[in-house]
């Protein structure tokens, strides 16, 4: 009986503390059920940190294969379909009467009414790729129903389902495991390393320092040494952690942290509540240099400046840690998973003033966060505006020899270490005089390393302008080059009639196709892009026997065009 109420008395302070940041999650636990017919098995859980972007929903596992059926998580109707060579591949949107919405992705097929229904509007809007809204009435769904089979299509790198949950009101994604659905987690998190900064610095002018930690038994967790102490009396920490499930080795995101200094509640995160408009602001959420640099994933236990509708509650500020008095200062970090286990780690913090060194300031202008302010030069311009940078930096530009071929000198911006939000306008002047043609051909080229993008310029007196969300290298090329269109087991005269399928490639000098357009004998045809590869139409009754001639029409970003005849058999 004492143990009984020795553990009562730890979850309710467990639950009080908690309390300090987040109230419960208030969803509708039992509403929705498994999308799937076998037991649920993550790959990815809700919030988990990926290039870009917070995950969104629930990556459910498939047995490592396609064609799983998927049911109906409740009874509603389809809203929405979308089918793009990206992101969600083939998905379906489901609303429901209770006020939300799930989302299934990376599918194959539909069930076959929906899929004839589908196919019949592509060809009637002349577009592979769709996003549709759906009528209440069209195609109503009970709990349980079949809606499609499971795939690897879009963005998806192996066979599973992308599973959401979201607001229908504002389309916001809520966290699936706060609505307990049944899996078997009695895991806690485990918490990897600790970082802290020097807040009198920007978090993008500086490596942190790193702080091993050790585990302890019931999920406590110490840093070596257990005292630090900095040369900075104002700070702020990271933390590496992952969090998995019974039964699972796959290292998913954490769903909560909190940092108490002293005993009060500073701050704190929990993922829930994040909106695709939003979700980008991981790049504010998590050391983005460090990760850019080859390093690991650290999620910050502070808000910087810029981040807007962020996930953090600051009850005691914004997670940076005064220690002007030279104090030890106690602090504790508590990390949480979705069915209410946990990690603690505790250290202590005292500042030195003796550890003090000067660090001289970084080449480059001043920019800060929420802040309207550019750049201006002979050649270059660029203007970074209030919603682009998280925190204040100093960015560098330097005038280069132009390249090769190149229309303009080579310009050097920023440094890619350094995440944006929206994209900052660029106007570079060209070297020389370009003729009406040359304008009409012109692309500014982005490169940081091995990456890569052009953008069609606008024309404003003189100067060529155009918006980018990275920084790097930039300068204006003429693309004169028109895209390659390359058949693959098929010429012109061809004789299909032992063939199920037709494809083919599209190769362009700059990597950047803009439209791709197929017709048979004059009629738009439809043919799938999966993941941006290959175009394959798969025979079917609007490509019947008989002699036929297949165009194909491929356009680049700066508007070079080919046209490509094939005279077919089947």
């Amino acid at each position: 009986m004492r143990f009984l109420f020795g553990t009562f008395l730890l979850l309710i302070n467990n639950y009080f503390l908690q309390a300090q940041f987040f109230p419960a999650p208030d969803y509708p636990r039992g509403y929705f059920r498994n999308p799937l017919e076998i037991p649920i098995s993550l790959s990815g859980n809700f919030g988990e940190l990926r290039p870009n972007h917070y995950h969104m929903g629930l990556d459910l596992k498939t047995n490592a294969r396609e064609n799983q059926r998927v049911f109906a998580a409740a009874e509603g109707f389809i809203s929405r379909i979308k089918i793009e060579p990206g992101g969600f591949g083939r998905a379906i949107y489901v609303q429901h009467p209770n006020g939300y919405t799930t989302l299934y992705a990376h599918l194959n097929d539909f069930f076959p009414a929906l899929e004839q229904w589908v196919k019949r509007q592509q060809y009637q809007r002349q577009s592979w790729r769709l996003e549709l809204e759906l009528r209440p009435d069209e195609f109503p769904v009970k709990k349980g129903d079949f809606l499609a089979w499971s795939g690897n299509t879009g963005g998806s790198q192996a066979p599973h389902l992308h599973f959401e949950i979201r607001r229908a009101l504002d389309d916001v994604n809520v966290n699936p495991l706060y609505f307990g659905f049944p899996l078997q987690d009695r895991t806690a998190p485990r918490i990897l390393r600790l970082a802290l900064y020097d807040r009198s610095k920007s978090t993008y002018e500086q490596s942190p320092r790193l702080i091993p930690v050790k585990a302890q038994p019931g999920g406590a967790y110490v840093t070596t040494p257990a005292r630090i102490t900095v040369s900075s009396s104002t700070i702020s920490f990271a933390l590496t952690a992952y969090d998995t499930h019974d039964g699972s080795s796959n290292l998913n995101g954490i769903a909560e942290a909190e940092l108490w200094v002293d005993g009060q509640p500073l701050t704190a995160f929990r993922m829930d509540k994040v909106g695709y408009a939003t979700t980008r602001y991981l790049n504010a959420h998590i050391d983005y240099r460090t990760k850019a640099s080859g390093g690991a994933y650290l999620q910050h236990l502070s808000e910087l400046p810029g981040y807007i509708s962020s996930i953090y509650s600051k009850p005691g500020g914004n997670g940076v840690v005064d220690l002007t008095d030279a104090r030890p200062h106690t602090v504790r970090i508590v990390v949480r998973d979705a069915y209410g286990n946990y990690s603690q780690l505790n250290t202590t913090v005292q500042w030195s003033p003796d550890l003090a060194r000067y660090s001289p300031l970084p080449a480059g202008k001043l920019f800060y966060p929420q802040m309207l302010d550019g750049f201006e030069s002979d050649d270059c311009e660029f203007f970074i505006g209030e919603k682009c940078l998280y925190d204040s930096v100093h960015i560098r530009y330097q005038a280069l020899p132009a390249k090769p071929g190149a229309a303009s000198a080579l310009h050097a911006i920023g440094q890619n270490t350094v995440p944006l939000q929206e994209a900052f306008l660029i106007r570079i002047r060209p070297q020389s005089g370009l003729s009406a043609e040359e304008k009409a051909r012109t692309v500014m080229q982005w490169y940081a390393g091995a990456k890569k993008d052009v953008q069609k310029v606008e024309w404003q007196q003189g100067w060529a302008a155009a918006r980018f969300r990275d920084f790097g290298f930039y300068h204006l090329l003429v693309d004169q080059e028109a895209p390659q269109i390359l058949p693959s087991g098929f010429t012109d005269g061809s004789d299909l009639s032992k063939a199920s399928r037709i494809m083919f490639t599209v190769k362009d000098n700059l990597e950047k196709i803009k439209n791709v357009r197929t017709e048979l004998d004059g009629q738009w045809i439809r043919f799938t892009n999966d993941k941006g590869r290959n175009f394959i139409y798969r025979f079917d009754e609007h490509f019947p026997s008989g002699n036929h001639q297949l165009k194909i029409i491929a356009e680049d970003e700066a508007g070079n065009r080919t046209e490509r005849i094939f005279r077919l058999t089947r």
